[in-house]
């Protein structure tokens, strides 16, 4: 019986859902931020860091950017550590750590300007949700960019998906009182405007092992 096929098989696997070694614990220390943030900080924290507008308009500027590292709730926080898990997965590999902070930051950015200017009758918000598909939106450009083969498949799934959150509401399993669509949008057209101008990691060796640096 060979017992070493599976030990060999872990890191494989762990690598193709980018969880390996400093990936790994990176997503780990971003997951214990996030429950820190909504299980230390409570309601306090949440109201003191979410978007208000009214707060804003009184030059609480960091809500623009702190409103999407908070949530409405616990049961919020872990849909949205199931988000960025997924993500996680997805995309961790197609940018350095800095590109990607910068490509969070700016959906945030764009999400806070767009209900700031396009949604006055949005009077808070709070989630990373929207800057969650900024990330989405980049990772996508990525993919596109080295045609892998899931390329088109997650660019039409992004594509339909905010469709029909602008012509037909929340989609049917988000909670629709709590859900502002528009937040997708912004922080899409955000990670996608600012990924433009970043280089994204080139694709493996052709016939590289799966696993392999």
């Amino acid at each position: 019986m060979n017992v070493e096929a599976p030990a060999r098989g872990l890191p494989e696997l762990l690598k193709s859902l980018n969880c390996d070694r400093a990936y790994g614990l990176s997503l780990l220390a971003v997951c214990a931020l996030l429950a820190l943030l909504e299980f230390v900080g409570g309601d306090p924290l949440r109201f003191a860091l979410g978007y208000d507008r009214a707060a804003l308009a009184q030059g609480e500027w960091w809500r623009a950017l702190t409103a999407h590292f908070v949530h409405i709730d616990p049961e919020h926080t872990a849909l949205n550590g199931l988000g960025l898990v997924l993500m996680w997965a997805l995309f961790a590999r197609d940018y350095s750590p800095l590109r990607w902070l910068a490509i969070y930051l700016v959906a945030s950015l764009a999400i806070s300007a767009g209900l700031w200017f396009l949604d006055p009758e949005v009077p808070w918000y709070r989630g990373a949700s929207g800057a969650l598909h900024g990330v989405m939106a980049a990772g996508t450009l990525a993919h596109l960019r080295r045609r892998d083969l899931d390329a088109w498949i997650l660019a039409a799934f992004i594509v339909a998906k905010l469709s029909w959150e602008q012509f037909a509401g929340a989609m049917p399993f988000q909670d629709a009182g709590a859900t502002i669509v528009d937040a997708h949008l912004y922080g899409a057209l955000g990670g996608l405007g600012v990924a433009l101008f970043l280089k994204s990691t080139p694709a493996p060796p052709l016939g590289a092992r799966p696993g392999t640096p």
